[in-house]
């Protein structure tokens, strides 16, 4: 608890003058019920008692003022206390996503997506109220009890010494409670990772669930999932609404005890009536305050058990670090006896070749063997397990991530398209120039269709462009490679989807811009890679044959059969 309010107060500096109006607030409404509370005297004794008309018409007044300004307390420290909570959430999320962005391939393979999205909003969202309302409310009505017990202390310490044995002794099962209630929250955050994931699969992989008939398969799993969800918040519920029995049975005793004591104190001369009800209104009124405490106290819980899961992202660092040095251009790019192991599997295993500025190269074979591990280490989604890849004769992790990455463009086969325009899809991460945009449509044959739409290229897409054919977003994504004008271009298997016509022209496309860049193509349809002035052929993370198109087919039987299939 003390670890978690220290982490996130540290945030609390910038927010000062609002902290000041929030304690006001609190201030005001403490005060304010203890004054309440202690009015509680004179309306007996004065006014009932000793039959005082003055005190009759300005008691109501002073009465209303209380409520007055204890009202206007309640607004100052919710409203402030609710915006430096938001915005400290805020900061939170912000922080949270930049740096799982910032992670590397392998965290990406570790985490499920569904599992990362529950983080940055379910976990956050649980630390949301303890941040905010939580916060303010524990504080507030901590002040408010010590306000109210200090009312009870001036009108009979006597009495206050018998309540103060009783009142701490229902710390003990709400510390108890509180510790449980933080392990199911745990779980309970776990289960709904899990729905979450659950659902993110069942939406990403719509196609496949309609086309194999599988609703009721995918509708049975979830409620599995979501009957575990249910079945572990009703738990936390169940214990949780034990705090507030527990804390009303204590105050029950402390009352029973006070009417015998302080009522015989009254039949002795020795407290008056005034007096007596003025403690026991005070009494009754902290319990209120107390009994609100402890349930925010318990309800902490469910904030630590994110904030743990929240910091276990965040301790994490990426493997792949960033170098020094910046990188304007690039020359060539080698590689000197590389290998590659994901895990148990070994990916790459002595691989040796380089490419310089204005080659095309084509990376061919069975999958598996090794073609999309050169991809990684280029980009340096993963580093070499040994051996060196170099970038212009010198070692590429000397570069920093952002300007090795900058010089660079992808088209993978599997398609990414934003719920954005066409315009700003293709100029993806820079400033929109539609004139680059309109040439870059050009190059990838696309943008005679682009014409035909009402709004062109401000033409919205839907998500993963779901309005355009496979086709259509292949050359989206083409024109997008094109658009950053890199300084290699990487087409993983990029012509895919697109019909013969539409390949042969991108083929020509790429072979007029290649010639100031480096090129490297993966394919399977060997015969779409005959403009690659050498070809790589690889199986089982080597590298088994190399050399043209022709030289291959002549000398190569493995890439003659490759050929031969396709």
């Amino acid at each position: 608890m003390l670890e978690f309010l220290k982490h996130y107060t540290s945030y609390l500096k910038e927010y000062k003058s609002k902290l000041f109006l929030a304690a006001l607030g609190m201030i005001m409404v403490a005060s304010t019920t203890a004054a309440i509370a202690y009015i509680m005297k004179p309306l007996l004794d004065e006014i009932f008692v000793n039959k005082n008309l003055t005190m009759l018409y300005w008691l109501p007044a002073v009465i209303i003022i209380m409520f007055a300004l204890k009202g206007a307390g309640n607004f100052l420290q919710a409203y402030y206390m609710s915006y430096v909570g938001e915005d400290i959430v805020r900061k939170v999320r912000d922080k949270m996503l930049s740096h799982i962005l910032h992670m590397d391939m392998v965290f990406f393979y570790k985490y499920h997506s569904g599992e990362l999205l529950s983080r940055v909003t379910n976990d956050i969202n649980r630390i949301q109220g303890a941040v905010s309302s939580n916060l303010a409310t524990f504080f507030r009505e901590g002040l408010t009890a010590i306000a109210l017990l200090g009312v009870v202390v001036y009108q009979s310490p006597k009495l206050a010494f018998l309540i103060f044995i009783v009142i701490p002794s229902a710390y003990i099962p709400v510390r108890i409670i509180s510790k449980k209630l933080k392990n199911i929250s745990h779980i309970s955050q776990e289960t709904n990772s899990k729905l979450v994931s659950n659902l993110n699969e069942i939406f990403s992989n719509i196609e496949v669930i309609k086309a194999y008939s599988t609703e009721d398969f995918e509708s049975n799993n979830f409620q599995q999932t979501n009957q575990s969800f249910f079945d572990i918040n009703m738990k936390s519920i169940r214990v949780g609404e034990l705090v507030i029995p527990i804390m009303e049975l204590f105050a029950s005793i402390s009352a029973a005890v006070v009417i015998i004591v302080g009522g015989q104190e009254v039949i002795d001369g020795h407290m008056t009536i005034g007096s007596f009800f003025s403690f026991l209104t005070a009494m009754f009124m902290a319990v209120d305050p107390m009994r609100r405490a402890s349930v925010t106290y318990s309800r902490f819980q469910d904030a630590l058990a994110a904030h743990d899961r929240i910091n276990d992202i965040l301790n994490i660092s990426a493997e792949v670090k960033t170098g020094s040095l910046q990188l304007e251009d690039i020359k060539n790019i080698s590689f000197e006896n590389c290998y590659l192991q994901y895990g148990d599997t070994q990916a790459l295993k002595g691989i040796d070749f380089s490419i310089a500025q204005g080659q095309k190269i084509a990376l061919v074979g069975n999958s598996g063997g090794g073609k999309s591990s050169i991809v990684n280490l280029i980009l340096r989604f993963f580093d070499t397990t040994s051996g060196t890849v170099k970038v212009n004769n010198q070692n590429i992790t000397d570069f920093t991530l952002d300007s090795l990455r900058d010089q660079i463009s992808i088209v993978t086969q599997r398609v990414y398209i934003f719920n954005d325009t066409i315009a700003k899809n293709v100029a993806y991460g820079y400033d929109v120039d539609r004139q680059k945009v309109i040439d870059s449509l050009k190059k990838a044959n696309i943008y005679e269709y682009i014409q035909t739409l009402p709004d062109g290229i401000d033409t919205v897409l839907n998500e993963s462009g779901t309005n355009l054919s496979g086709g259509q977003r292949q050359r989206i994504a083409i024109a997008r490679a094109l658009y950053k004008e890199p300084k290699v271009l990487i087409l993983d298997e990029a012509t895919s989807a697109l019909d013969n016509q539409s390949e042969e022209e991108i083929m020509k496309t790429i072979e007029n811009i290649s010639q100031g860049i480096i090129t490297i193509m993966i394919a399977h349809r060997l015969k779409s890679i005959k403009i690659a002035d050498k070809i790589y052929l690889f199986k089982q993370g080597k590298i088994v044959c190399e050399g043209t198109q022709d030289e291959l087919l002549n000398s190569c039987d493995y890439f003659k059969e490759l050929y031969n299939e396709v």
